[in-house]
């Protein structure tokens, strides 16, 4: 062993991040596993590294018994008091056995070992940087694509963002920059394997936490969010503090941090609605471009009916019913659209307490970032 073998720990436990002692326990096992292969030995040995001046010794490890089965792996009580009278029965004696030319043997038996040891090593290190990032949003760059996957470089690791998480408005080409959200980190034979996506509700919600300083801080809270990932989505928000107003934070001075959501987006629509803890309130945010006359609860079922005026019912209900399925989601309350015309044909509008919005007064505080 030459004194360069402690250079190259350092340069390993520098370079790679990886301690001195993971290294030397894979070195030593793969000694270990060179002397049992390459002399035809089976019995327990221990390997005594010395960094300081390089050298390196084999000592077999033997029980001290009355009656000896296996002279491997055992010694007997007398053999043992000749090398020191003070064993007993049960004692492990230790015996150098180092061959003369394992230097050589060990050096060219272990190599693959401790790089296999080493890999290993740096996969765990990267799992364990990774797991802390699941439900995180990172920026990659495309490396290749096949038809199950494109492959995004996050650094240390290429990550794997399926077809299913791609955005139907995108198209990816090599060394485009992403932003992508980390969805789940496995750890297999092969190391970390990091899933992405393009298209999860989480991407959204992550860009405005970077985009607007009130949702970082806290200040403002996401409450929920709908998203059909390449075409609309909505997000609901609200804060404690009344001198903030909560969608104006996210929409920024003209637009532009909402503006910039979009862009990353490639012109995804976006809804900012005021959340409320009262449903009434909440559904006609929710159902915004749309104007809502009535909302009627239903507690039990957690369903509403919404009443709109009759001009604003396919706005309300959106193309392929996209408004009203975004708006349910983004509530959790089931939503079920009637025109003013039906719901008076119905005898539920007008309520015997009157509607809860005057027709003429604008009653959702929200924003449409782009127009239909």
């Amino acid at each position: 062993m030459s004194t360069e073998l402690l250079d190259a720990l350092l340069i390993l436990e520098k370079e790679k991040g990886i301690s001195r002692e993971v290294i030397i326990d894979a070195i030593e096992a793969a000694l270990i596993s060179a002397y049992k292969r390459n002399f035809n030995q089976a019995q327990n040995v221990r390997i005594d590294l010395n960094l300081g001046n390089g050298t390196m010794k084999v000592f077999a490890r033997k029980d001290v018994v009355e009656e000896v089965f296996d002279s491997r792996l055992e010694i007997s009580m007398e053999d043992a008091r000749k090398i020191n009278p003070s064993y007993e029965i049960g004692d492990v004696v230790e015996l150098e056995v180092t061959p003369k030319d394992f230097g050589r043997i060990a050096a060219q038996t272990a190599k693959q070992v401790v790089t296999q040891r080493v890999r290993e090593a740096e996969r765990g290190i990267i799992y364990s940087e990774f797991i802390d990032r699941e439900d995180d949003i990172m920026t990659g760059i495309v490396q290749r694509q096949d038809p199950r996957f494109i492959y995004v470089n996050l650094g240390k690791i290429e990550a794997l963002l399926p077809q299913s998480e791609q955005m139907p408005n995108e198209s990816y080409r090599p060394h485009d920059r992403i932003k992508v959200y980390i969805t789940k980190v496995e750890k297999t034979t092969k190391g970390p394997q990091i899933f992405v996506s393009r298209t999860h509700p989480g991407l959204l919600k992550r860009l405005f936490e970077i985009e607007v300083p009130e949702i970082y801080d806290g200040t403002v809270e996401i409450k929920s969010v709908a998203r059909e990932a390449g075409d609309r989505s909505k997000i609901s928000v609200h804060t404690d503090q009344t001198e903030v107003d909560p969608v104006g934070a996210c929409v920024g001075p003209k637009g532009t941090r909402v503006q910039a959501i979009v862009n990353e987006l490639k012109g995804e629509k976006i809804d900012i609605v005021e959340w409320s803890e009262d449903p009434v309130t909440f559904v006609a945010n929710a159902l915004s471009p749309s104007k809502v006359l009535d909302v009627i609860v239903d507690e039990n079922e957690k369903a509403t009916t919404v009443v709109v005026p009759d001009y604003q019912l396919s706005l309300a209900i959106g193309k392929r019913g996209q408004n009203a399925r975004l708006a349910a989601k983004l509530t959790g309350w089931k939503i079920d659209i009637k025109s003013e015309t039906d719901a008076r044909e119905l005898g539920i509008y007008p309520r015997l307490n009157t509607s809860l919005f005057d027709d003429d007064d604008d009653h959702d505080d929200t924003f449409d970032v782009t127009e239909d």
